[in-house]
């Protein structure tokens, strides 16, 4: 590991000046992904700008329609909230999904979804809810966030700072799982409201995405028997040594019908 200057600031707009000024530094939240990054030499950053002391980016507060939830509220606190289980089980689940008891108590929201690893459970809930992302500057819908492989539409020197997710009428989030990293090799998440249905996917491409057949066809029928004839076009999916491209487009409809069960139970 190469040694690189820390930085802990105390508020928001000093840490995004430190993001601006100090060029190939980075944020930590975290850390569970950059870490073991550093370590294995693939990221040499200058600077590490660590937000842990940035209380005001934890929490999660209800005004009715939506849910908020701080960038910095660690995995196993969305899990375990009884606001969310109430408001959205489904999130709450995907939550209780994510890796092992030390990454979901280390790793945060925030950190997840700036990521945006291909194969991470969040962008799939974010973008099935059609959440905002709120940061240091504005305000990004969820269809206009996730740009591809790791790549959001984040500038230099913004910070999230929370996100919000409206209250679905129904949601439900189901994965199939790699044994060791239990990041997805498919993940759905679905969820429904008044005026339709989103369906999200992780892991079977280069980045979270839709699937418009399924919302059609759950917006009509939400039933896992609407979607149980839909099949996904291969084409673009990720091929790699844990399941090859046809593999993953089948476990798309799987975990679609079993999001959707999810849901209605």
């Amino acid at each position: 590991m190469k040694p690189f200057a820390y930085h802990q600031p105390s508020e928001i707009p000093d840490a995004a000046k430190l993001l601006i000024s100090i060029e190939d530094s980075k944020l930590v939240a975290g850390g569970m992904t950059l870490i073991p990054t550093i370590k294995q030499r693939l990221a040499s950053p200058v600077a590490l700008v660590d937000l842990s002391k940035l209380g005001s980016l934890k929490g999660i507060t209800d005004d009715g329609a939506s849910i908020t939830i701080g960038a910095m509220t660690p995995h196993a606190v969305v899990a375990a909230s009884k606001l969310v289980q109430t408001k959205i089980p489904g999130l709450a689940a995907l939550a209780s999904m994510i890796g092992d008891p030390a990454v979901r108590n280390r790793g945060t929201i925030g950190g997840s979804v700036a990521n945006n690893d291909p194969a991470a459970d969040y962008p799939a809930g974010v973008l099935g809810l059609g959440a905002t992302i709120v940061s240091s500057t504005r305000e990004i819908a969820a269809d206009k966030f996730f740009l591809g492989l790791f790549e959001t539409a984040l500038e230099v020197g913004e910070i999230i700072t929370a996100i919000r997710f409206p209250v679905p009428l129904k949601a439900g989030y189901s994965k199939f799982k790699a044994p060791a990293s239990r990041y997805a090799l498919v993940g759905v998440f679905v969820a429904k409201f008044a005026d339709g249905v989103r369906v999200a996917v992780t892991g079977a491409g280069p980045g979270a995405f839709r699937v418009p057949p399924m919302e059609v066809a759950l917006s009509e029928n939400f039933d896992p028997s609407a979607i149980a004839a839909i099949k996904i076009d291969n084409d673009g999916l990720t091929s790699d040594i844990h399941a090859e491209a046809d593999y993953r487009a089948h476990l798309v409809t799987v975990m679609a019908k079993r999001a959707v069960d999810a849901a209605l139970s």
